[in-house]
């Protein structure tokens, strides 16, 4: 298991937090404020299997994000951040393989269940 998780989130506090549960839970995680960084850390060597990621961010929105590194980086797995009570699935995503169980409205009260399914993305087996 590449053991690397990615967050993509502009909120600070909301960002940090993450971060640090994730690593208390054995993970080594790049966050970043925008989309702009995240994909100069991939390009430069960063890998992950897993991408948390937030819908409304300074630079691109986190639809079109998740399209841009699903085809940059088609291994990727996504897990969706965010903080729109009314978010809704676009139907190209869905057809990627996200659905409504990987869709976690923030602020989270518990980020076991979101660490659980980062989990379990990063370890399927047909991880190249």
């Amino acid at each position: 298991m590449n053991d690397w998780i990615l967050i993509v989130d502009d909120e600070v506090m909301i960002r940090e937090n993450l971060k640090a549960y994730l690593e208390d839970e054995g993970w080594r995680v790049a966050a970043f404020e925008s989309v702009a960084p995240a994909l100069n850390w991939l390009r430069a060597g960063g890998s992950c299997r897993v991408c948390v990621m937030d819908m409304r961010l300074p630079d691109m929105d986190g639809n079109s994000a998740i399209r841009v590194l699903h085809h940059l980086y088609p291994a990727m797995e996504f897990l969706i951040h965010t903080g729109s009570s009314s978010y809704s699935l676009p139907e190209d995503l869905r057809a990627m393989g996200l659905d409504d169980n990987r869709v976690y409205q923030k602020p989270l009260s518990d980020m076991a269940p979101l660490a659980a399914a980062a989990r379990t993305l990063a370890t399927r087996e047909d991880w190249p």
